[in-house]
């Protein structure tokens, strides 16, 4: 009989292929680069990056988590924790290259358009600790899904919808990976899906996500989004 470990990493070259694979969808949605090229507006201020208006504000909002998740992921993936196995080593690998990707594919769509990098601040995690990487790493992709399904019906535009409903079904699939290198079966808790009542998925608007967000920036820091989303 499998052991629990071996169950959620069993089967490595298959699991390692469905999340390569399921980024690729996202990647075609790149067609969808050229509609961002607007005029260009600095969207800074003394203590905050603007995030813009209307679609463009989704998007940017959407590119600061990406930029979180992949410098998170490239750092995990630079000097990976103690004893750490083949497997999760493979996995944590496949991620980082899909946040990168993420965070690539929303910098060429907004162009000119699009916030400047942003400083994370990682300091409150132990990297050479699994149980904190781990923790982390399930805290960040429970926020990008709450934080994608909360934006979606803010989105005007069909392509960027589209865009992002290809993404966060990705980032869904990274959320369920890790929480069950956590814990065995926890990947769909009660704590992410409304069990009782609808077993949908607990979104988090904005206002919600970006307090925390902010909590791992250094210097500028995201903005409230009352500035035109709505």
């Amino acid at each position: 009989m499998k052991t629990s470990q071996e169950n959620v990493v069993g089967g490595q070259m298959a699991r390692r292929s469905f999340l390569k694979f399921a980024s690729a969808g996202a990647m075609a949605a790149g067609v969808v680069a050229t509609a961002a090229s607007c005029k260009k507006r600095e969207y800074v201020d003394d203590d905050h990056v603007d995030l813009g208006s209307g679609d463009i504000a989704i998007l940017n909002y959407a590119y600061a988590l990406e930029q979180l998740e992949a410098a998170f992921y490239t750092q995990v993936a630079a000097n990976f924790y103690a004893n750490i196995s083949s497997e999760e080593r493979a996995l944590l690998t496949d991620i980082r290259d899909h946040e990168i990707s993420h965070r690539e594919l929303f910098k060429a769509a907004l162009s000119s358009s699009a916030i400047p990098a942003l400083t994370p601040n990682f300091s409150s995690i132990d990297f050479n600790n699994r149980n904190s990487v781990l923790s982390a790493a399930k805290a960040f992709e429970d926020l990008g899904v709450a934080a994608y399904n909360g934006a979606g019906a803010m989105i005007k535009s069909a392509d960027y919808l589209t865009l992002a409903g290809k993404i966060v079904s990705v980032e869904a699939r990274h959320a369920a990976t890790v929480r069950n290198l956590l814990q065995f079966n926890s990947f769909v808790d009660n704590t992410i899906v409304d069990i009782a009542n609808t077993s949908l998925e607990k979104s988090k608007t904005p206002q919600e996500v970006v307090p925390i967000a902010n909590t791992f920036l250094t210097g500028k820091k995201i903005a409230a989004p009352s500035l035109g989303i709505y």
